[in-house]
């Protein structure tokens, strides 16, 4: 229930921050803005292509890479490619018991390194590398005099509950 309610959660802030970014120019979309991820479009194909990652890697599969942020030249593609990760996602945790999340779970990195760690760690893990990286794209939506966006937690359950967000 608890691994459920932060995927539930983790769509909702990704829904808000892509539909700040589908406002976006195409330029500003992939403007260097000296982030980690130099670009708002580099950021979110970065989270994307985590969350993809990271399912394989639940699934047993290991990829030797990550999506690469070109191949996203606009918001609406990756949005497509987006929503198919999160509908596999979603399909996904309603297969997992308590026995599953307390499972370990090998795989080996995009470096060649093999790493084991319980399946319930790697999902919250998950959660908190988008929440992490969806900071920095609401910082770059800042930069280029955008509308900050909410993603707390807390709004979260306010909008589940039917109050104003």
């Amino acid at each position: 229930k608890h691994i459920q309610e932060l995927y539930e959660y983790n769509g909702w802030a990704n829904a808000r921050i892509l539909d700040a970014a589908t406002r976006l120019t195409a330029d500003e979309f992939i403007k260097d803005l000296g982030s980690s991820y130099r670009s708002i479009r580099d950021t979110l194909a970065h989270i994307m292509s985590a969350e993809w990652i990271w399912l394989m890697r639940w699934k047993g599969v290991s990829p030797k890479e990550m999506l690469a942020s070109s191949d996203f030249p606009s918001i609406l593609l990756l949005r497509k490619r987006w929503a198919e990760v999160e509908q596999e996602q979603a399909e996904f945790i309603l297969r997992v018991t308590q026995e599953l999340l307390e499972a370990m779970i090998s795989y080996t990195n995009t470096r060649g390194e093999r790493w084991t760690y319980p399946l319930g760690q790697m999902m919250q893990h998950v959660v908190n590398h988008s929440t992490y990286h969806r900071g920095q794209v609401i910082t770059m939506l800042r930069q280029l005099g955008a509308a900050p966006v909410a993603t707390d937690f807390l709004l979260f359950q306010d909008a589940r509950s039917g109050l104003a967000v």
